[in-house]
């Protein structure tokens, strides 16, 4: 195991997480997704990070993705105010003493309906779900079936055109780590490795395509539904995982 990567990444982590926590308290309706992203990148910096979406390869317009209703994911911070009943995916990559981490969630600006509750708590379910699976000697498609049964229990589609993937030196590596599979298919997980499960759901119909909106990164639900997106960094163990981005 690298004990330098999972030294870093365990920062990296709970540092993610604190401007996670902080940023469900922030988020209200009248602000802007240019607000919001601004208080983000201060953040970052403040707590001694880099900013992941900035770096020249990237070259995002935001340091966080910020997707809002229809918005699936990549959405980039925009001039319009939130309002009340809002769905907003939060994506976020930050970089500490040389390693990326990586982690999302979904939330409701005010009170949420029920079917956005059911949207949000499947889809959060099913990222657990995928995260139970991680142990060496697990398969990627261990993950991704699980992940797709919680989805289709709650008769949610599952978005297979993005996936997850591992992470550490680069923000996206290999292999990828989709949310749909076989149990016993694809790569062997090691003790030391450290992946993305980012499960993404929406309340249309499961053949739902995305498509990219006009500022070539905002990917859009098709149908107008409204979509989740919920992601940990997961550090494979000896006897299980552990997971990075949480508190």
């Amino acid at each position: 195991m690298d004990q330098k990567k999972i030294d870093a990444m365990r920062v990296g982590g709970k540092i993610m997480a604190k401007i996670f926590a902080e940023l469900r308290e922030y988020t209200q309706a009248g602000m802007t997704g240019k607000e919001i992203d601004a208080w983000v990148a201060k953040k970052i910096t403040d707590y001694g990070c880099g900013i992941a979406y900035y770096e020249p390869e990237v070259d995002f317009p935001g340091s966080i993705c910020i997707s809002v209703n229809n918005e699936l994911i990549h959405g980039t911070p925009k001039d319009i105010p939130l309002e009340e009943g809002d769905k907003v995916s939060y994506d976020l990559v930050i970089k500490y003493n040389g390693y990326y981490v990586d982690s999302a969630f979904t939330m409701i600006v005010g009170k949420p309906t029920a079917a956005q509750k059911h949207l949000l708590s499947f889809t959060e379910s099913s990222l657990y779900e995928g995260i139970e699976q991680v142990r060496p000697g697990a398969k990627l498609g261990d993950i991704g079936y699980a992940v797709q049964k919680t989805l289709e229990k709650g008769k949610l589609g599952v978005i297979k055109n993005y996936v997850g993937h591992f992470i550490g030196t680069s923000m996206h590596m290999e292999p990828e780590v989709p949310n749909y599979g076989k149990k016993g298919h694809g790569y062997t997980l090691q003790v030391g490795d450290t992946l993305c499960i980012e499960p993404m759901s929406s309340l249309g119909k499961p053949d739902n395509i995305v498509v990219e909106d006009d500022d070539g990164w905002t990917v859009c639900l098709k149908d107008g539904s409204i979509g989740a997106h919920f992601e940990h960094t997961i550090l494979v163990t000896e006897d299980g995982y552990e997971i990075l981005t949480q508190l």
